[in-house]
């Protein structure tokens, strides 16, 4: 009777209505039908997850909070507020309220952080290993791929509205200007990576990694772009059909 009230429980908890999956083509929906069900069903936990990751975001910059100008605190935390966004993304929908705006920011903050990150490690592995525990290497590489999979599950219950996307853009072609390029105050904001040291309060951009970064960035963001709006024409072929 035990075994039985537990699947019962379960049932009961990845119950729930979920949006139709639309035939859109692979490279703006590449996640696996069966995982993005699974996903939504379990999107309050999904949620849970999220803002936990949120929490340990904003602790693992405590040191770089330390040496960056509070008035530019809203723009370092890139991967934390990317998390963040997906958690309230996910929670507007389940709560019937919706909000392109948020559907839009989690989109492109899941798939640059999600991509930039494990590209970064990758570019910059001995450097990273040389000062980062394997099993914290290991955790922000999976950790991070884990979010495009969820920004690629967004086109089921947003519309992907052009103005969301020009909002998203604007957010996040900001940002990579000012970690990379035009600093609000001081020097650029981005993560702070090995090699670039600390010297009397100032983080030192390196140009040879700051530029694997920056171009990493800006392609990203560029890219994104173009599958959000990819995903707003395909939506829009298949409404008319």
């Amino acid at each position: 009777m035990a075994g039985e009230g537990g699947v019962g429980a379960l049932a009961r908890f990845l119950d729930g209505s979920i949006p139709d999956r639309e035939a859109l083509p692979w490279y703006v929906a590449p996640v696996p039908d069966v995982l993005e069900d699974l996903g939504l069903r379990l999107a309050w936990l999904i949620v849970a997850v999220n803002l936990a990751g949120t929490a340990f975001g904003f602790w693992y910059y405590r040191f770089q909070f330390a040496f960056e100008p509070v008035v530019a605190w809203p723009v370092v935390p890139d991967s934390p507020m990317a998390t963040l966004f997906i958690a309230l993304s996910i929670a507007s929908w389940k709560l019937g309220r919706s909000r392109e705006w948020l559907n839009m920011l989690a989109f492109f903050g899941c798939l640059q952080l999600g991509f930039w990150t494990p590209f970064t490690l990758l570019a910059f592995h001995d450097a990273f290993l040389a000062s980062t525990p394997l099993w914290l290497y290991c955790f922000l590489f999976f950790s991070h791929l884990a979010m495009t999979v969820e920004g690629f599950v967004i086109h089921r219950y947003s519309d992907f509205p052009v103005w969301a996307v020009a909002l998203a853009l604007v957010w996040y072609g900001f940002n990579d200007v000012v970690d990379y390029f035009v600093p609000i105050v001081g020097t650029t904001h981005h993560t702070q990576l090995p090699g670039q040291y600390v010297v009397d309060g100032v983080i030192q951009h390196v140009w040879s990694i700051h530029r694997v970064a920056a171009a990493g960035a800006v392609v990203l963001t560029m890219v994104i772009t173009f599958l959000a709006l990819t995903t707003r024409i395909e939506k829009l072929k298949r409404a008319d059909s």
